[in-house]
């Protein structure tokens, strides 16, 4: 079910909710969606509770910040102690393993997961000139750009949104890739001037998703079930079962171009099928690895963990190694 549900009034009375979040625009517009729905519950109050991770007061480059979960330890932590009762995140940026003690309660709708263009003069990837600067800061994005236009300039950036976008109309770059997803909810996607193919750069396992955690112990856990859209959380474990897999056989972890998006489909017999593809790309663009497979959404886990066995065996982290 999404958010917006009206069958959250059916719930037990529960009190005081505090959700934790980071404080930037983007995540505040994500966990709002789940603070809204909560406040619908009778006798569910939210409290938003603002967190700082390390990624938002490090200024380094995300792939030289040395660990996964930098934006998502200290909401964890904030929940194990008690200061919180849940933690909305972006799912992309939740380290693969399991957190003890951590319920992932709910996974609601997912938003488009596709990247997107933002270029000067509502110029595309395909229209942008030779030796044209586009930013970006994920070494997915960059190994697929590459591949697909090795004369563009990839300029590292980071920053949130109306940052990397202002790069853009200030006349500092000519472009900036970034998530679908995160320029819908904050209400600028006029701004978009190419949604990306996947066949182009494929996305981020679980972009576009949301992850509702909570203590494993406590009334919470089946009340954020309601939150819960099945087809997406399938989509997003066989991506990330890709994700955790290839990683493991690597040595690279936050320089990984492990790229995955599986489509949920309803058959005539009502059964759900998941159509997955993944890639691993060199760094430098020069070779790619992409393959394909189907299976039921009840065996997301092992359709991604086959998937992956069929990348590593194709040589997948041979390639991701390769630097340039």
């Amino acid at each position: 079910m999404t958010p917006g549900d009206t069958s959250l009034g059916q719930q037990t009375m529960i009190g005081t909710v505090r959700l934790g979040t980071r404080a930037s625009k983007l995540a505040l517009a994500q966990s709002g969606t789940v603070a809204d729905a909560l406040d619908r519950c009778p006798g569910c109050t939210v409290e938003i509770v603002h967190v700082t991770t390390h990624g938002d007061t490090s200024h380094a480059p995300i792939a030289e910040l040395g660990s996964t979960g930098v934006f998502t330890s200290a909401l964890r932590e904030a929940l194990l102690s008690g200061d919180i009762d849940i933690a909305v995140h972006s799912y992309k940026d939740l380290p693969t393993a399991p957190a003890p003690g951590i319920s992932l309660a709910a996974v609601p709708k997912r938003e488009n997961p596709a990247d997107v263009l933002v270029a000067r003069d509502g110029l595309t990837l395909a229209t942008l000139p030779p030796g044209a600067r586009v930013g970006t800061g994920a070494p997915r994005r960059v190994s697929q750009l590459r591949a697909f236009r090795a004369d563009l300039e990839i300029v590292p950036i980071r920053g949130n949104i109306d940052t990397r976008m202002g790069k853009v109309t200030g006349g500092e770059l000519d472009a900036v890739v970034i998530a679908y997803a995160g320029v819908s909810r904050l209400g600028r996607l006029a701004d978009v001037t190419e949604v990306i193919a996947d066949d182009i750069v494929l996305p981020a396992p679980a972009q576009g998703a949301l992850a509702v955690e909570c203590r494993t112990e406590g009334p919470l856990a089946d009340m954020l079930t309601i939150l819960d859209d099945p087809n997406s959380r399938a989509a997003v474990a066989a991506e990330r079962a890709v994700l955790a897999e290839v990683d493991l056989a690597t040595s690279v972890w936050c320089d990984s171009t492990v790229a995955a998006h599986a489509v949920p489909a309803v058959g005539e017999d009502g059964e759900v099928t998941l159509a997955l593809t993944a890639s691993v790309t060199a760094t430098d663009g020069s070779d790619a690895i992409r393959m394909s497979a189907t299976g039921n959404v009840r065996d997301a886990d092992g359709l991604g963990r086959r998937l992956a066995a069929a990348l590593l065996d194709a040589g997948a982290a041979e390639l991701m190694e390769k630097r340039t």
